[in-house]
This record gives structure tokens, C-alpha cells and sequence, in this order.
């Protein structure tokens, strides 16, 4: 059971590895990329400094009207920022639905791992799929799979630096 999980693990981190790669090759390293993040954090860093100069209760027309704009410009780079970055998010998924189909058929039927915990019952299906028997501690292979790959390709984006920033999540872009 340690040996599977180990190596479920490692697949995970390969996997993230090679997605990361792959949206570095298709979307980071791109010139369009960098100058939508760059407009992207410059008009959310004039935004906000635009709402703490300016409280809520003494704005006018006019510098609502501006405030407005800004926010629409930000939506709109942010927007753009995304559609940069949908090529390398195909790619990715069919890379992970690839690997997470030909693991799928190597442990099928086997626990991986134990769970500490029983899972709620909307993640029993997920994480006791495909296995025998009821105690629902035991873990199959595709919850611990996505469960990694979630967490590594994020710590991941972190350490090489391409997680978008909070403030640029703070104002998401409304297709």
C-alpha cells in the first residue's frame, strides 16, 4: 500500500511538473503574457489606491464615473489575461484526463492509501470509487490523484512565481 501511494505521488508531481512546463512553453514565457499581468497588477494596485484615497460616502459623479471605468479596465485586461492562458489549460487537461485514465486501469480495485477520517458522503463516491467492501477509510487511487495533483501543481505555480496575486483574484473578470 506505501509503495502505491508513493508512487501515485510521484505521478502526481510528474504530472504537475509537465503541465507547468507546458503552460511555461505556451503562455509564461510569451511577450502577451507578460504585458497582461503587468497591466493587470498596475491597474489593480491604481484601484486600490484609488478606493483608499476615496471613501465610499464622499464620491461624486465624476469620480465614480472613473472608479467605474478603472474597474471595467481591469475586468477587461483580466479577461484577456485568461484567454492567453485557456490553450495551455487544454493542453494540461488532456495531459491529467491521459495519465489519470491509464492509472485509473493499473489500480483499479486496489486501496492506495487509509483515510484518517470517513469522508462526506458526496466524496465517498470519489474516494472509495471502484473499490470492494464498505469501510469507506480506504482510499482509491483517483481521490488520492486529484487530491496531490491539486495541491502540487498549486505550490508549484507558487514557487516558480506564476500564481496570480490575491488582488488580481479580488476582482475577477465577468465574461
Amino acid at each position: 500500500m506505501l509503495e502505491d501511494t508513493l508512487s501515485i505521488i510521484f505521478v502526481a508531481v510528474f504530472t504537475a511538473v509537465l503541465g507547468e512546463g507546458i503552460t511555461w512553453l505556451l503562455v509564461y514565457r510569451t511577450d502577451k503574457y507578460k504585458r497582461l499581468t503587468s497591466e493587470v497588477d498596475k491597474h489593480t494596485k491604481k484601484l486600490e489606491r484609488k478606493r483608499d484615497t476615496t471613501s465610499e460616502t464622499i464620491l461624486d459623479k465624476s469620480a465614480k464615473k472613473r472608479l467605474e471605468k478603472q474597474e471595467e479596465r481591469l475586468k477587461n485586461f483580466t479577461r484577456d489575461l485568461q484567454a492567453v492562458k485557456f490553450k495551455s489549460l487544454f493542453a494540461t487537461g488532456i495531459i491529467f484526463t491521459s495519465v489519470l485514465s491509464a492509472c485509473n486501469s493499473v489500480f483499479d480495485g486496489r486501496v492506495v492509501c487509509k483515510l484518517p477520517f470517513v469522508p462526506i458522503s458526496w466524496f465517498q463516491g470519489m474516494s472509495h470509487r471502484n473499490l470492494h467492501g464498505n469501510d469507506y477509510t480506504d482510499c482509491s487511487f483517483i481521490f488520492l490523484y486529484i487530491i496531490c495533483t491539486m495541491t502540487i501543481r498549486q505550490n508549484i505555480q507558487k514557487m516558480f512565481g506564476f500564481a496570480p496575486s490575491r488582488a488580481a483574484n479580488a476582482y475577477p473578470s465577468n465574461n
